[in-house]
């Protein structure tokens, strides 16, 4: 492997990058919009949470990795992070520092016209396709710093596609995988479900704390009338990497979403989860955990906006603080103006386990409709000492009783996970940040 030194990200760096890999010319517009606007706009209002001292450049921007045949090539610790089973891995694409090295889609999907592989090879040889979606419907290059940034220099991702009527019982799986955290992570993950179609999408990210690291992540997923689509995820860059996380989903009539995702990053992170319930009857549920350490500062933003008639959003995100970690976590229900008969609920929970630790739960009511019903709960705390007791009482030790209270705690999220393999490896993650 090779890998730049120290880049200066300018007109020229940018073009040459998207003509190295033969991008066609919209890309390179977009790219050298996003680089311009990037020096023109300001950072992401962030509430209670000062991020203009973070990083926002990589090091070097792209490594050389070599293609593998089969998954069994992978080491053993990567090769455990899959569903569990060789079968879970016939529909998969992987990265290594940000380059795609494994794509696989079983030939019955194939045969009906889905289509998962890494974003390069999608702009190569689904060009009309992407570039219908590829952000500009639900994420925009104009939004702030970050997001301008995103659009210059994307350097790795994935594009799902399911046809109208395609309804695909087993999980479709992404891993991420940064052996070396120098090269900035600022993968694109773009998904569409057509009418009447259905989706599990499952994405792994995980990397070292050798060097100081970028993560700049964009998801757009597009969910049509009638569809369901499932999005699942695991993130746990190391504590020198900084990650800026924007998911993002338009569902319409009758379409549902549902997030399950458990943010384990060990650095400092911004996550932004926006579900945007335009169409007649959509759903959106997102359930999300958390468990902050050491000195990291976090803040996660959950977003229902609901514009059609007769919507349903839900938001649950549980949180644990450790050591002198701080987070915010804003829940925001907004039902607007013709949002019909919609209903909105949120929860946000969160356990500090050190005097140090602390998390504020912001619960946010925007209501311009009358709603079926409109609700919030908030609760910040730590362990209960009934419950504590009541284990110690039975023989299990202090340190053991309140991991099984954690545990407990974050359990609607993790049990949501559609993956053994990814689900265990979830579970592991809260243990060794909770131990």
């Amino acid at each position: 492997m090779t890998v730049e030194t120290k880049v200066n990200f300018n007109r020229e760096y940018v073009t040459q990058y998207s003509q190295r890999h033969q991008e066609p010319a919209w890309l390179l517009e977009l790219r050298l919009q996003g680089l311009e606007l990037s020096e023109k706009l300001s950072l992401p209002v962030i509430e209670k949470t000062k991020i203009d001292t973070w990083p926002l450049l990589p090091t070097a921007h792209e490594g050389e990795e070599a293609f593998i045949t089969e998954v069994a090539q992978l080491p053993k610790t990567v090769h455990d992070m899959l569903g569990g089973a060789e079968e879970d891995a016939k529909n998969i694409v992987i990265h290594k520092n940000s380059q795609p090295i494994f794509n696989a889609l079983a030939e019955d999907l194939k045969s009906k016209g889905v289509i998962f592989t890494d974003i390069k090879t999608a702009i190569k040889e689904h060009e009309a396709l992407v570039s219908k979606y590829y952000m500009n419907q639900v994420a925009k290059v104009d939004e702030h710093k970050i997001s301008a940034l995103h659009a210059a220099l994307m350097n790795s991702g994935v594009f799902l596609y399911v046809p109208k009527n395609v309804q695909i019982e087993q999980p479709l799986q992404s891993l991420f995988w940064q052996e070396n955290s120098q090269i900035g992570l600022v993968p694109h993950i773009l998904i569409v479900a057509e009418e009447n179609s259905q989706l599990t999408y499952v994405e792994n990210y995980f990397g070292s704390d050798n060097e100081d690291g970028i993560n700049n992540y964009v998801a757009e997923v597009i969910v049509g009338n009638n569809a369901q689509v499932t999005f699942a995820a695991v993130d746990h860059l190391g504590a020198k990497t900084t990650s800026y996380v924007y998911r993002k989903a338009n569902v319409a009539n009758d379409g549902r979403i549902d997030w399950a995702l458990g943010q384990m990053h060990s650095g400092n992170t911004v996550s932004d989860n926006t579900t945007y319930l335009k169409g007649k009857g959509a759903i959106g549920d997102t359930k999300s955990v958390v468990v902050g350490t050491g000195e990291q500062s976090l803040n996660f933003v959950q977003k229902m906006v609901q514009t059609g008639h007769y919507t349903e959003g839900e938001m649950l995100s549980h949180g644990v603080m450790r050591e002198s970690a701080r987070a915010i976590f804003n829940g925001i229900t907004k039902i607007e103006k013709g949002a019909l008969k919609s209903t909105g609920e949120q929860t946000e929970r969160v356990l500090m386990l050190s005097e140090k630790a602390r998390g504020d739960a912001n619960p946010i009511l925007l209501i311009d409709e009358n709603v079926e019903r409109a609700g919030h709960a908030a609760s910040v705390g730590k362990v209960d000492p009934m419950q504590l007791f009541y284990l110690m009482s039975r023989g299990i030790s202090k340190q053991d009783a309140e991991k099984l209270i954690i545990l407990g705690f974050l359990s609607p999220v993790v049990e949501l996970i559609p993956l053994e393999g990814l689900k265990k490896r979830l579970v592991e993650l809260i243990e060794r940040k909770v131990k």
